[in-house]
């Protein structure tokens, strides 16, 4: 390592010294300047700004002043004299490209949701049972630990293809060549290609579902499982009437995470296709035609559409939580 590397990470290391000492100090002098100069009520309802009161005014630099900025341009075109009202919302809900992305984006919700809960909530329960849980967990639960961008390489190398003839050195092709049937096209072919990426999503969000739901199948109490056996109930009679209505507020939580992931996803479909072969979703469309297209009104109109379709979401997130903390 030379000396202008070892003088770069002393700087860096300095910095970050610096700046953590006088984000301490800043907070601590302020903590101190409240208490020596307000009277008690008035400290109670300043102090707590004192220490969010950052926290907040980043927060409106970075996502509020910013989002109402996307809105605003939303009705412009190309640039900022180029006033078109509503026409980049009537082109996002009637150009049949933007219609097959949202039709992507609804078959992304439906089946990653579906499959990657559903098969959360069942390996939750039956990993319950075995005596190698921790370490089938943490198999199931490995893909987490691979970026987005991780996994759609690793991905690409799965569904490669070649030609009928050629070697095939995809791991799917190569199976399906084995078998004696011809390669199939896994990222090329439109019948197909929206599943294959969505496969992806699955893979690596149903280890995060099984960690949360197996955390709540443990808390369904013993004797109320031991009672219905001793009724005489079948363990998926068990399953369907006890322990799904019992998580059930957990599941919700779990589903609506993954919702919001869904609606948000992107480097799946940037990596695999870019978006072609009728592949694009909301937030990849969004990129292309900022970035690709320079059309930064559709852009921007494409991102508002977005964030609508994920308040609700966040909004029953936050209901729910509150529920759960009024119950306890």
């Amino acid at each position: 390592m030379d000396s202008n590397n070892i003088s770069l990470i002393l700087k860096a290391l300095l910095a970050i010294a610096i700046g953590s000492v006088g984000i301490i100090a800043v907070f601590y002098g302020l903590n101190i300047l409240v208490e020596k100069t307000l009277p008690q009520r008035a400290r109670l309802k300043v102090l707590p700004w004192i220490y969010v009161g950052p926290s907040v005014l980043l927060l409106t630099a970075y996502l509020v002043i910013p989002a109402i900025r996307t809105f605003y341009l939303s009705f412009f075109g190309n640039s900022s004299d180029d006033f078109v009202g509503l026409k980049n919302y009537i082109f996002a809900f009637t150009a049949p490209d933007m219609l097959i992305t949202f039709r992507n984006n609804l078959l992304w919700l439906v089946l990653v949701t579906g499959i990657s809960v559903g098969l959360g909530l069942i390996i939750a329960v039956l990993i319950d049972r075995v005596r190698y849980e921790p370490l089938a967990k943490s198999l199931i639960f490995l893909p987490m630990a691979i970026s987005f961008v991780g996994a759609s390489v690793i991905w690409r190398f799965i569904y490669a293809y070649r030609p009928i003839g050629a070697e095939q050195i995809g791991v799917l092709n190569a199976i399906v060549v084995a078998l004696g049937f011809e390669p199939v096209g896994w990222l090329v072919n439109r019948g197909i290609n929206n599943f294959a990426l969505i496969a992806i999503m699955i893979w690596l969000q149903t280890g995060f579902c099984m960690v949360l739901l197996s955390s709540a199948v443990k808390g369904v109490p013993d004797d109320v499982i031991e009672a219905a056996r001793v009724d005489g109930a079948s363990e998926i009679q068990i399953f369907r009437r006890i322990t799904v209505p019992m998580i059930m507020p957990t599941v919700t939580v779990v589903a609506t995470t993954v919702v919001v992931l869904v609606l948000k996803v992107f480097d799946i479909v940037f990596v695999m296709t870019g978006g072609n072969l009728q592949t694009d979703v909301i937030a990849s469309r969004m990129i292309r035609e900022m970035f690709n297209f320079r059309n930064y009104g559709r852009g921007s109109a494409i991102a508002v559409i977005l964030l609508f379709a994920v308040i609700p979401v966040m909004v029953a997130n936050i209901r729910r939580f509150r529920q759960q903390e009024l119950n306890r």
